[in-house]
């Protein structure tokens, strides 16, 4: 899968820039872009190549709410060696999610002292794929399967990055877990953090949401980490595919996308059991 990079620059006061970097991403997911990194000026966005448009950027830019602010942007195609040097230039710093997790870069001097600081200890190699826990959306997900029952559970981690979710489900007491995601280089780095940290991911399936047509049996617990477009189209086929009484987990998307998708839930057949915002970017709990 080849993606494109567009850098946005954005020209603003400074106490402007972080609301900016938030109301920017948020307008240009509509053009498809799936992830955004902060730049020192304003934010990159990653997109799948085949979906880029410059014209359809533009549009989602040229009505901006903070008048003041003055956006523009470039794109460039990401090679595969660059892609690696943007998530592998330096090791992240440790991530802690309350006193039961803690997620570290695998690469760490300090690995064996970090594996001992908490009882879910993940260790994450990012080899060009999202997530290294780092990221408000991911961080509320792991939070919440943390304090989940997971025990004798069937899971299903949709867009699965770097398996950093499914791992988490496994240590948690899953009984089964399912992972798949789009990108090839996902499926790989999935499957190469479960043996980092000897955990079975039992079925990891490379391709979109049509996937969950060749895999058998329901799920208990279902976690989706993906933007609101891909959210809103696959969430019917999700949900076919959850037991009664289930949960699902949706994040990726700023609270004032969360209404839309309570909406399409409660369409399913989905009722809302929970909520968490953390600077903007918003989790939502479902019950079955």
């Amino acid at each position: 899968m080849d993606y494109s990079v567009t850098h946005f620059k954005i020209e603003v006061q400074a106490d402007l820039m972080q609301t900016c970097r938030e109301l920017l991403a948020d307008s240009v997911c509509e053009a498809g872009y799936e992830s955004f990194v902060d730049t020192e000026d304003g934010i990159d966005g990653y997109i799948q190549t085949q979906y880029y448009s410059e014209e359809h950027t533009l549009g989602q830019i040229l009505d901006f709410p903070i008048e003041t602010a003055a956006i523009s942007f470039h794109t460039e195609e990401v090679e595969s060696q660059n892609w690696n040097e943007v998530y592998e230039k330096e090791i992240f710093e440790p991530i802690r999610v309350g006193h039961e997790c803690i997620i570290y870069d695998a690469a760490s001097p300090d690995a064996a002292t970090l594996a001992a600081e908490a009882p879910v200890a993940i260790a994450i190699d990012q080899q060009m794929a999202f997530g290294n826990g780092a990221h408000e959306t991911t961080k509320m997900i792991v939070e919440k399967l943390l304090g989940l029952d997971l025990a004798g559970k069937r899971v299903l981690d949709c867009g699965c990055g770097t398996g950093i979710l499914s791992i988490v489900a496994k240590r948690c007491g899953a009984e089964n877990v399912t992972a798949y995601d789009i990108d090839e280089w996902s499926v790989d780095n999935t499957r190469h953090n479960a043996e980092l940290n000897k955990v079975v991911i039992d079925e990891i399936l490379l391709g979109d949401v049509s996937v969950l047509s060749h895999v058998d049996g329901m799920f208990d617990v279902i976690v989706a980490n993906i933007n609101r477009n891909i959210l809103l189209a696959d969430l019917p086929e999700i949900v076919e595919t959850l037991n009664a009484g289930g949960t699902v987990i949706l994040s990726g998307f700023y609270d004032d996308d969360a209404q839309m998708l309570v909406d399409k839930a409660a369409e399913l057949g989905l009722h809302e059991t929970g909520r968490n915002v953390t600077n903007a970017w918003t989790m939502l709990v479902f019950e079955r």
